[in-house]
């Protein structure tokens, strides 16, 4: 006679028995087959305006993704909407993202979907957000799909936008930024008629919208205004009489004909006056132009800038921005067109001191920290925030050497089904890193692998920092169990930090565990608010 093996209750019903394709309390099912816990809206505010949906993830459209945030940020109006409306400004004055397009769709949907309170706040904060040419361009052009540009609030929040400047600084945005998205300054003029709060303003209203005919030989007789004349003669001034305007009047680059971006001597004209976001996009061209050649001024200038961490965080400057400067600069070649060059040693140490720099300056804890990379299928599609080459496995890596850079006690590790210790350090180059990170192996997602590793192997950590996507599905113990095991195990009260790569709805962090904590990648602050964290 055949018996049955009785069943172990105990284990049926505990939690290390759950496997991650079954849903623990509190998780919802992820895009992967799996479950994970879900982010609230302010949480998905967050992660959107630093990440943005620019293009797709393995598992989600970039429409399908952009709707999905759109739908929570506007939850998040009716919920708060002078919440929403600070969080916005946070993020984009602070320079937190890398870019400043989802920033600008928010508050142009707080401007349309908002009460009258919300819209009132949302067109008071247009010059916080939208703090150059380009960026009220973009504006311009959401409320436009959104529903236009009429109404009288809008109208004066543009003509703030305008009127409040100085009538040089303005003169200079009229200049560089001349249009962007189907839209101009005369298109947008035009449209909101705003008042001239000065003689000059109304020269440059006029000027924008209807040109100044017969611009003559001698420079306007206002300083402010000289730069508009300067602009009008080097559209058609050569050799060393642009040269002359150029360095006189301090021409941006952007008002300078591409048919002269060949000489040498223009770039070095315009240099001294260049900001950081403008050098780190043209170092390509002014090496193939034979400006930054070794040893030379132009070297020590560029050098210098790149190694003033005050003039990064004036300027804004993103550490991704930086990323991708050092990733297409070492490759020698721009991702499109022929352009060509020999990358200067010297710059690309610089460019790796300014990646650290970039981020918020981050006092170490001394806490031994488990840095743990996702390197699953999924983390190897997509771009992040749209930057070319910058995958979120990319990403990963790169935020996990800024904490390796900072905290003297860490072990690095990369894991999907499998896990493997990670041979990457703060001492070698960002292209190197980029290099490694692309040549990896890709596999199924299992999120618990870091603690089983630490557990199995008894290694003492403090924090646990994940680097993913949360779309974890391939192991038989969920991580959060895995977390809570390994405390047990262990006798340390172990935190976990998820750092979210992707603006989707899913963590592995526990939102009832105080341990645990989620953040989103690539913000400028997120290092430092991790070790605040991990100090707590």
């Amino acid at each position: 006679m055949a018996f049955k093996m009785a069943i172990n209750y105990g284990k049926a019903v505990s939690r290390q028995s759950v496997p991650q394709t079954e849903a623990l309390p509190g998780q919802v099912p992820n895009s992967a087959g799996g479950h994970a816990y879900p982010v609230d809206d302010w949480k998905r505010l967050e992660r959107f305006l630093i990440l943005g949906t620019d293009g797709p993830t393995y598992y989600a459209t970039e429409r399908e993704l952009t709707l999905k945030n759109a739908a929570a940020v506007e939850r998040c109006i009716a919920a708060d909407g002078a919440r929403t409306v600070q969080a916005i400004v946070d993020v984009s004055h602070k320079g937190r993202a890398p870019k400043n397009d989802p920033a600008l769709f928010a508050l142009a949907l707080c401007a349309r979907k908002g009460n009258e309170a919300t819209k009132r706040a949302a067109y008071q904060a247009l010059p916080q957000v939208a703090r150059i040419g380009t960026h009220l361009f973009h504006w311009a052009s959401y409320m436009d799909a959104l529903g236009g540009l009429s109404g009288n609030g809008a109208k004066r929040a543009v003509s703030r936008w305008y009127g409040e400047k100085a009538p040089g600084a303005l003169a200079l945005q009229l200049v560089k930024y001349q249009q962007r998205d189907g839209w101009s300054h005369r298109d947008i003029l035009r449209l909101s008629h705003p008042r001239s709060p000065s003689p000059q303003h109304g020269l440059l209203f006029d000027w924008a919208t209807h040109g100044w005919p017969g611009i003559g030989e001698t420079p306007h007789d206002d300083p402010a205004l000289r730069i508009v004349w300067a602009f009008e003669k080097a559209k058609t001034a050569k050799g060393k009489e642009l040269l002359q305007l150029v360095r006189e009047y301090e021409l941006p680059h952007e008002c300078v004909p591409n048919e002269a971006k060949s000489d040498p001597k223009l770039w070095d004209a315009m240099l001294p006056s260049m900001g950081v976001t403008a050098i780190l996009r043209n170092l390509g061209k002014m090496s193939a132009v034979g400006l930054l050649g070794q040893l030379s001024d132009a070297e020590k200038l560029v050098c210098d800038v790149l190694g003033d961490a005050e003039k990064l965080r004036r300027g804004r400057v993103h550490p991704i921005a930086v990323l991708v400067a050092c990733r297409v600069y070492a490759q020698g070649h721009g991702d499109k067109g022929k352009l060509a060059w020999q990358p200067n040693r010297r710059i690309l140490d610089a460019l790796d001191g300014a990646f650290y720099s970039a981020f918020q300056a981050i006092e170490p804890t001394g806490k031994r920290h488990m840095l743990a990379i996702d390197i699953s299928g999924s983390m190897d599609s997509g771009q992040i925030a749209g930057m070319s080459g910058v995958t979120p496995r990319v990403g990963a890596a790169a935020m996990a050497l800024v904490t390796a850079a900072t905290e003297p006690r860490y072990a690095m590790v990369a894991y999907e089904r499998f896990l493997s210790v990670l041979d990457i350090s703060p001492k070698m180059r960002m292209e190197q890193v980029v290099a490694k990170m692309q040549a990896m192996h890709m596999g199924a997602t299992d999120c618990a692998q870091p603690m089983l590793y630490a557990a199995r192997e008894k290694i003492p950590v403090d924090v646990f920092v994940h680097y993913s996507d949360s779309e974890t599905w391939a192991g038989s113990t969920h991580p959060q169990v895995a977390l809570e095991a390994y405390r047990q195990k262990m006798g340390i009260p172990a935190k976990m930090v998820t750092v979210a790569m992707v603006a989707n709805e899913f963590t592995i962090a526990d939102p009832n565990d105080g341990g645990s904590l989620d953040v989103a990648g690539f913000d400028a602050s997120a290092p430092a608010v991790i070790a605040d964290f991990v100090r707590g």
